[in-house]
């Protein structure tokens, strides 16, 4: 069988996007800098570009042990003078984190880690919550304790009118994150720049359709696709991190950074486009079979919800998202409500909670559409 040759970015119906990094040099040389979720496919891509602007530390910080041990193989081998540490640490345990922040006191923080497979985590609600939630106010919080200069969320756009679990965890710990900016500016803080990138699926990563449909058609076929007709967003990693370290480098603080990715790729297409480059025929040599939608899945995806604004930045493919901001000791205490009902492990109960918080919140193809009739 014939293998498919290419660079992901063929894949693209766009030009790939070239950025300026004279600002990500100014923000990261010689700044101490923690990567959470570093042997992820983000947080790594993110540790090797920051190679090229000079920290003087970057940290990688993980829970998963031997993706972290590679990685630290991988970037010593990037450069023999690579100044790194790994840090095996799990961002659901306040002590590990403040013990983290407290020895290296980065100056800087990408915070990667998060779990963003739509349908594990429509089957675990609960670690949704304890994970991308309450993970990622432990880590924040921490950060503005320790003052550090600038925090980086990494999200998603199915965070945008959720269908899922994973989409609602993101858009609360979104929402959290804006409210803790808004709350340091009202106590006279400069404190901390907060700040949200959002972007699609990113190609090639680690649980990706691209890996998927390449052994697919590897092995002859068929080509599973949900739906004929659903569209995606695409990126490259390379792309997705230099732009998450622009944003952090132009940010402020308090804004949710979008990312122009360009039109929305129908998936058939790009089976069709790979299969092509297999040097194979679309229905002859190689079957699409469709599958329907899966729980949480939506046949499009957007980027800014409809109650949002746009404003404009330096850089044509990034617009700042502008949305209302909760009220943050209020917001806090829903959220500290969530955290008790998601460690009773139940389910429909975490949801129903979840469900309270984002009322937009509709679930799609799942068993969670019961509790929207209510």
């Amino acid at each position: 069988m014939k293998g498919i040759n290419y660079q992901l970015e063929d894949l693209l119906e766009r030009k790939p996007i070239v950025l300026d990094k004279t600002s990500i040099f100014s923000q990261i040389s010689k700044k101490t800098v923690l990567i959470t979720g570093a042997a992820g496919s983000i947080g790594s891509e993110i540790a090797r570009q920051l190679f090229n602007f000079v920290p003087s530390l970057i940290i990688l910080a993980d829970q998963a042990e031997t993706p972290l041990y590679l990685l630290s193989l991988e970037m010593a081998a990037l450069s023999s003078g690579a100044n790194f540490c790994i840090a095996l640490a799990d961002i659901t345990d306040e002590a590990a984190v403040e013990h983290l922040f407290a020895t290296y006191k980065p100056d800087v923080v990408y915070h990667a880690a998060a779990y963003k497979h739509v349908q594990m985590m429509e089957d675990n609600p609960t670690q949704a919550v304890l994970t991308n939630i309450e993970g990622t106010r432990i880590v924040a919080t921490a950060a503005a304790r320790h003052n550090v200069g600038t925090f980086v969320m990494i999200s998603t756009d199915k965070a945008v009118n959720p269908a899922n679990v994973m989409g609602a965890t993101k858009l609360i710990a979104e929402r959290f994150i804006t409210s803790l900016q808004h709350n340091q500016g009202n106590n006279g803080e400069t404190g901390t720049r907060f700040i949200i990138t959002r972007f699609g699926n990113v190609l090639g990563s680690n649980g990706s359709v691209v890996p998927v449909f390449e052994r697919q058609i590897a092995e002859g076929g068929p080509v599973t696709v949900t739906h004929p007709d659903i569209t995606r967003f695409f990126m490259t990693i390379k792309e997705a991190c230099l732009l998450v370290l622009e944003a952090g480098a132009m940010g402020r603080g308090g804004e949710i950074f979008v990312f122009d990715m360009g039109k929305q790729v129908k998936i058939t297409d790009l089976v069709y486009k790979m299969i092509k480059m297999a040097g194979m025929e679309p229905e002859e040599d190689i079957q699409i079979r469709y599958t329907g939608l899966r729980a949480g899945e939506k046949l499009f995806e957007e980027l800014i919800s409809q109650s949002s604004r746009t404003l404009p930045t330096h850089n044509e493919n990034i617009v700042i998202g502008v949305e209302d901001t909760v009220a943050f000791i209020p917001y806090t205490q829903q959220l500290d409500e969530l955290k008790q009902i998601a460690l009773l492990y139940n389910n429909m109960l975490t949801v129903t909670k979840i469900k309270a918080i984002v009322p937009e919140f509709v679930s799609a193809n799942s068993i969670y559409e019961a509790l929207d009739m209510r």
